[in-house]
């Protein structure tokens, strides 16, 4: 039961971090139609900017500070990069953000390193939220889901109690419309990238130093987010928080799980010979999100709670 708890508790934590990225993406792409290649740089971005701010004026301002720098930069790239070459269509928006993408690792590498910085779960958090029967819960994952969970509200009541939230909703689908009313449609996409951009760096501020941060971090998660988007329903809010926290706690059960297959089937490791009934289930747990993205693209391609194929 402790075992249980435990594994529901930190995959339901790292469903909520997985949300907070794919949220900035799901929303970038159903307000502009853009899948971009470059988000989880822009992760990567937020977790050292962090460890700088952190280093001069201490880890809560870089709460904020960070996800405002990389929302910065993005509304930037924006604006004077990917604007540019919209009306060409969604091939050269791919190409251009998966060019930032290996622009800001070669940056970061330039600037921190090549190895992993030493950004630390500030003394506040550190220790243990709660024991159970010897199995303890560490403070921090309680506090990465307290943001998360904030963060789910505010983007809620942005989209659906604000004037803002209203004219952005609207310029999703009818852009012409709103910008005879007298809003400027492009500035509207440039706020809504550079606040998907802040996301993507709030989870880095508080993923980062949670887990490692270090240059190949944008690429641990990168492929993970984009199942989460699919899975969920292109373009679907609702769908990605959904598709996070099954993939974060099936994940995550998955680790901890120390049987074979063949005992979890109750057949003989013999049976269809050596090599796959005698792996273990933690041995597969990085591969599960993958098989459940094909499961979902053969049965339900939509997502799980989406409206459109694709």
């Amino acid at each position: 039961m402790e075992f249980f708890t435990i594994s529901l508790l930190n995959g339901i934590s790292y469903g909520l971090l997985l949300f907070m990225l794919s949220s900035g993406l799901t929303l970038i792409f159903s307000m502009m139609g853009v899948l971009n290649f470059a988000h989880a740089s822009f992760y990567m971005l937020g977790a050292y900017a962090a460890f700088t701010t952190a280093q001069l004026v201490g880890y809560w301002p870089a709460l904020f500070v960070a996800p405002l720098v990389v929302a910065l930069l993005g509304a930037l790239f924006e604006k004077y990069c990917l604007r540019r070459v919209h009306k060409f269509g969604h091939v050269p928006e791919l190409l251009i953000t998966f060019g930032l993408s290996f622009i800001i690792l070669e940056m970061v590498q330039l600037v921190w390193g090549t190895s992993s910085v030493d950004y630390r779960v500030p003394a506040e958090l550190s220790g243990q939220l709660f024991n159970l029967h010897g199995i303890a819960f560490p403070k921090y994952r309680g506090f990465m889901m307290l943001v998360a969970v904030l963060m789910l509200i505010s983007i809620w009541l942005l989209l659906t109690r604000t004037r803002i939230g209203l004219v952005i909703q609207a310029a999703l689908t009818h852009p012409e419309t709103v910008e005879a009313l007298g809003h400027n449609v492009p500035r509207v996409f440039m706020l809504v990238f550079g606040g998907g951009a802040a996301l993507a760096g709030l989870a880095g501020v508080v993923g980062g130093n949670a887990f490692v941060t270090e240059p190949g971090m944008a690429a641990t998660v990168g492929s993970v987010i984009f199942v989460v988007v699919v899975v969920g329903g292109m373009g679907s809010l609702s769908g990605a928080f959904v598709a996070s926290l099954l993939i974060g706690v099936i994940q995550t059960f998955a680790v901890g799980i120390d049987a074979s297959l063949s005992g979890l089937f109750g057949i003989s490791a013999q049976t269809f010979g050596y090599p796959l009934w005698r792996l273990k289930i933690s041995q597969i747990a990085p591969i599960l999100p993958y098989l459940f993205l094909v499961l979902i693209l053969i049965f339900r391609p939509k997502g799980l709670l989406g409206t459109r194929e694709g």
